[in-house]
């Protein structure tokens, strides 16, 4: 859903396809398999499904991450490669603890008492404040929450436990546009102008 505006505006002249990693949205939580090179395969797994032999990539997030191994595992199967608010490096040691912490919130309070926590590292500071976006605000939210703890703590384990991808990046010869939001607070600009300079 989060793609939802994306897909309206591109789809009168492009296939769109939005799909929920395992353990997200729709998707079936499974015991394992939330490292990133799991979920590259499950993605190609996706476009053998589907008979895509060429897309255009847009990876947000751990999405970029995924998409990053695609590049460098298929990359015949990429006509082009959008990377949003995403980097190639590990985890921040720094970032870590607070990362566990919010885990362990989840799994005792559930994602509903957390949800205001997750809001400031999910969106900008503008759109939190902006009193015409409320309605929005209010439906992201509503989104977040209804997410499945087990999902989003596994998930979020994913994400945490990642090897980089930094050093492969010069081997990616798919067209690639980086795109990050100067309020991004889980993936700051300066990621985005490593993977640009990598």
């Amino acid at each position: 859903q989060m793609y939802d505006k994306q897909v309206a505006y591109f789809q009168t002249d492009y296939r769109c396809i939005a799909f929920d990693f395992r353990g997200q949205g729709q998707s079936q939580i499974t015991k394992s398999g939330y490292d990133m090179e799991t979920l590259t395969e499950d993605t190609l797994g996706l476009l053998d499904a589907l008979a895509i032999a060429k897309c255009h990539f847009v990876g947000l997030s751990m999405g970029g991450f995924v998409a990053q191994r695609i590049a460098l595992k298929r990359p015949e199967l990429l006509l082009s490669l959008t990377l949003l608010e995403t980097s190639a490096d590990p985890e921040e040691p720094k970032n870590i603890p607070e990362y566990r912490k919010l885990v362990k919130a989840i799994r005792w309070l559930g994602m509903k008492r957390v949800s205001k926590k997750v809001m400031p590292i999910m969106f900008g500071s503008t759109f939190l404040a902006d009193k015409l976006r409320k309605s929005d605000r209010k439906q992201w939210l509503t989104m977040l929450q209804s997410n499945r703890k087990g999902g989003v703590v596994k998930a979020t384990m994913g994400v945490i436990d990642r090897t980089g991808t930094y050093e492969q990046l010069g081997d990616i010869t798919t067209p690639t546009l980086i795109v990050v939001g100067d309020e991004d607070a889980a993936t700051p600009y300066e990621k985005s102008e490593r993977m640009h300079f990598a």
